[in-house]
């Protein structure tokens, strides 16, 4: 199994600096790639000098996340691809679990390692955690971390199972389902926009898998940290988006009318802790999604959506209301 990691770049010199020798180091069995995003800084100059064994690939405009890995990729040549951010800090023997999964769970088209917190690295890490799952609204939420509440790794997920969506901190995939999916969808931009990919390879039979038995360490925040209201704005709009496209038409309808409501509270609350800007980029997110929302259902996948595809019914009631803070928790809510 050929796997190349790619790593997509943006004027993140420093990060390649602090990040990129534990990639060398413990990634021998993989070929090693920087997609640079037309940074301006001295980003590939860097990676030149101190890696010329590491390829290079200079997209010519900066496209987001999206757009970034979706213009590489079509340069790489490997059965798996690993999108890996450069905020991460691999562990040796990482790959090993991931490959030994993929040979023996053929079914397993996506997978995604255990992520820790490189700052508390006994915590789990907000993007993408134990693995990704969504409640019958579309609010995403992990194993080891819901909403901002974190979880002490206790070795409570050393096991591989199926998730529902893996993050794109971290995400290994097939190439051919990566190329048959037509890659990220780029009006997405950044955010939630691996949600979306793996919900339509869900959609076409594929499953997605969580390896705990292989970690990372990711900083996260090194493009739009949790405080950013741009980051707001992606995370609401882009969930609306994937509703719209990966759902069956009334289901669909009838959750966008509620989460109409559930996202006027969330921006209320916003006003009453005073973050204003984030209450207003809540505003912008609907007006975008209705603005893009014609554009949105005619990407909708024609057939075999799925029956049943979260694991909460309601992720917002289980945490504002009954206090849930862990994921086993919410079993008993």
């Amino acid at each position: 199994m050929r796997i190349a990691i790619v790593i997509l770049n943006w004027n993140g010199k420093g990060l390649l600096e602090s990040y990129l020798p534990s990639v060398v180091r413990y990634s021998d069995a993989a070929d090693i790639y920087v997609a640079d995003n037309a940074s301006t800084d001295t980003s590939i100059q860097f990676v030149k000098s101190k890696y010329p064994n590491i390829q290079i690939i200079e997209n010519e405009i900066n496209g987001g996340f999206a757009k970034g890995y979706n213009d590489a990729l079509k340069h790489v040549n490997a059965d798996v691809y690993c999108l890996l951010n450069s905020d991460v800090e691999v562990t040796e023997g990482w790959l090993k679990p991931i490959v030994k999964t993929f040979q023996e769970i053929p079914e397993a088209a996506i997978i995604q390692p255990k992520i820790l917190d490189l700052k508390r690295k006994n915590y789990f890490e907000y993007a993408g955690a134990a693995g990704g799952f969504i409640d019958q609204l579309g609010y995403p939420f992990c194993r080891g971390r819901v909403f901002q509440a974190l979880e002490e790794d206790k070795g409570q997920y050393d096991d591989i199972c199926e998730i529902f969506w893996a993050t794109g901190a971290c995400m290994f995939i097939k190439s051919k389902l990566f190329h048959d999916l037509g890659g990220f969808d780029e009006d997405y931009f950044a955010h939630q926009e691996e949600i979306d990919l793996c919900w339509r390879a869900k959609n076409s039979k594929h499953k997605v898998f969580y390896v705990g038995t292989s970690k990372i360490y990711h900083l996260g925040g090194s493009t739009l940290s949790n405080m950013n209201p741009k980051k707001t704005f992606l995370n609401f709009r882009n969930s609306l988006f994937s509703i719209t496209k990966n759902l069956p038409r009334k289901k669909a309808f009838s959750i966008i009318f509620l989460r109409l409501i559930l996202d006027a509270v969330a921006a209320i609350r916003f006003v009453f802790q005073c973050r204003f800007k984030h209450c207003f980029a809540i505003l912008r997110a609907h007006l975008s999604f209705y603005k893009n929302f014609r554009k949105m259902y005619l990407k909708r996948e024609k057939a075999n959506f799925l029956l049943k595809y979260y694991a909460k019914k309601s992720i917002v009631w289980s945490h504002f209301v009954h206090q849930v803070k862990v994921f086993k928790g919410l079993a008993k809510d």
